[in-house]
């Protein structure tokens, strides 16, 4: 049992960083009155929190190199904890955005990488693969209780008690600081690149800005932006941008290489096609993921009018699936190869949305959804169980924290783009829908027609049926007009829900292009010759 003390620190860090956002999914409702806002500001925080996360997982990474993994881990776990002592009591919208999304989004910046780090220095062979499946399955276990725990906490008590507990947990941890070997240090410390680490961060916070903001700004058409660009919505200009800095960084980073400098991050890793194919994998994995646990919340929270406690025991199927699966899939790979596993978690995936598309009405039907949602979560535990193993076990010893760095930033960059994306199609689903079923109602006169216009040309969020026919009633349309209005709302809803679905599924179908490069043997496969040495002069004790 000694000898898996450590996992148990570690893994409880990983628990923690997985935690936070499914509790504040199920809370969106609660978040939404507490604070007097609306579903697309909630909606950026948690996107912002994710972004975070990215923008700044290869800087932690690099400051591992630099101060020592095992320093940077428990100096990111202080950074994390004082953001949730932030977020426990913040007053505002802006607090909360603050504690939760930008002081505990760079404590898991610096925790996950070394973190990643840690846990190959401290396990080998077989032991190392069961280390990153337990890893897989404390993630799991995070999805698990969060919805539970946040939304029974955010229905009886207050969510904020949540964030009270973690400060809790995160000192606990740190007095177990001991149960972590300090490796001695030796060779020279890397320099940090800071114009790489500042193109790196510029380059994925403008690119998901631009995401995020086609909720309220459109793609092409204006929907409501501050400028528009040649007549066109600057949605996609913004994104180019942040395209464009990125390709800065690429070509700063390999002219370091080529002077012999410490870059922020070995582009070379890229090149090995098991590790890529991984990354792009990951990415996926979170884009469907977190991008689903933020839409489906809207269908059970707004839709059906669900509190958080009720959402949390409707998503409980999705989460036990993917605990139990990951924690028991980790020796799968080993016996019939990654690439198989991934390609059957992702038709999985395909197959539960599907089945979940078929959920999507007025009524829910709990036996149907409860289904789907554990069918998903088998999925996602599946890709749980091999992904970070796939990731770590391509690079070198020397290269962990690189390694850990590019693996948490694919894993963060796709939860910020699925938070985005899938807001973004759900609105723009929903205004499309909510036009064309005006257009056609008979019910409607071109009066209700006209101020249902420039209501939308004002812009449109997702709202419960009860608001909209509120603000029909407030317009002074009669009640014939104003149930059209309410009844075309709804169907617009679910139209914009589906919209959103299906966009999960078409990624996870588009996700099979990215597996060819797995590996596909056994554990003994995954492991490259020079694992034992150190690479591009970093050192591998750290």
């Amino acid at each position: 049992m000694k000898h898996w003390r450590a996992l148990i620190v570690l893994g409880t860090a990983q628990f923690l960083m997985v935690l936070d956002t499914s509790v504040m999914n199920v809370s969106i409702s609660r978040l939404v009155a507490d604070f007097d806002t609306s579903v697309t500001a909630i909606q950026a925080v948690i996107t912002l929190y994710a972004l975070v996360m990215a923008a700044f997982m290869l800087i932690g990474g690099r400051f591992g190199d630099i101060l020592g993994r095992r320093r940077m881990f428990f100096l990111g776990l202080a950074v994390y904890g004082t953001g949730s002592a932030l977020t426990a009591v913040a007053p505002t919208l802006r607090v909360l955005a603050l504690g939760w999304s930008v002081i505990e989004g760079l404590g898991a910046a610096m925790v996950l990488p070394a973190m990643a780090a840690l846990v190959a220095e401290s396990y080998r062979g077989r032991d190392r693969a069961v280390a990153y499946g337990v890893i897989g399955g404390l993630a799991g276990a995070g999805i698990a209780v969060g919805p539970l725990l946040g939304g029974w906490v955010t229905t009886y008590l207050t969510w904020r008690l949540v964030f009270a507990g973690e400060v809790v947990v995160v000192v606990a941890v740190l007095v177990c600081h001991r149960v972590i070997v300090k490796q001695p240090m030796t060779g020279p410390r890397p320099r940090l690149d800071g114009v790489g680490a500042a193109l790196s961060a510029a380059g994925l916070g403008i690119g998901v800005l631009g995401v995020l903001q086609s909720t309220t700004w459109g793609w092409a058409q204006p929907r409501n932006p501050p400028f528009t660009v040649l007549g066109f919505a600057p949605t996609l200009f913004v994104v180019g941008t942040g395209v464009a800095v990125l390709a800065l960084f690429r070509r700063w980073e390999q002219r370091r290489e080529d002077r012999g400098a410490d870059p922020l991050v070995h582009l070379s890793l890229l090149g090995r096609p098991s590790l890529r194919s991984g990354l792009l994998a990951l990415l996926s994995q979170n884009l469907i993921l977190l991008g689903l646990f933020f839409t489906i919340p809207l269908y059970l929270q707004v839709v059906q009018g669900f509190d958080a406690f009720q959402t949390g025991l409707r998503l409980l199927p999705v989460s036990i699936a993917m605990l139990v699966t990951a924690l028991s899939a980790s020796s799968l790979g080993r016996l019939v190869g990654p690439r198989r596993v991934v390609r059957l978690a992702l038709a999985t995936l395909v197959a539960a949305i599907v089945w979940l598309l078929a959920t999507i009405d007025p009524v829910i039907d709990d036996a149907q959804f409860a289904g789907a949602m554990a069918l998903l979560g088998t999925g996602m535990g599946l890709l749980a169980s091999q992904l970070g193993n796939v990731v770590q076990s391509s690079a070198g010893e020397a290269e962990r924290s690189e390694a850990g760095g590019l693996q948490f930033t694919a894993q963060n960059l796709g939860s910020a783009l699925g938070t985005a994306l899938m807001g973004s199609f759900v609105i723009g689903a929903l205004a499309h829908a909510f036009t064309t079923q005006v257009a056609d109602d008979p019910r409607l006169s071109e009066e209700a027609r006209r101020q249902t216009g420039v209501a939308l040309e004002a812009g449109i969020t997702f709202v419960t049926t009860d608001e909209v026919r509120s603000a029909a009633e407030r317009a002074g349309l009669p009640p014939s007009e104003t149930d059209a209005v309410a009844d075309s709302y709804a169907a617009a809803q679910l139209d914009g829900l589906r919209a959103a679905i299906l966009a999960a599924g078409g990624i996870a179908a588009a996700s099979f292009l990215v597996t060819p490069h797995l590996p596909d043997g056994r554990d003994s496969r995954l492991r490259r010759p020079d694992t034992h040495g150190p690479a591009n002069g970093i050192d591998s004790t750290r």
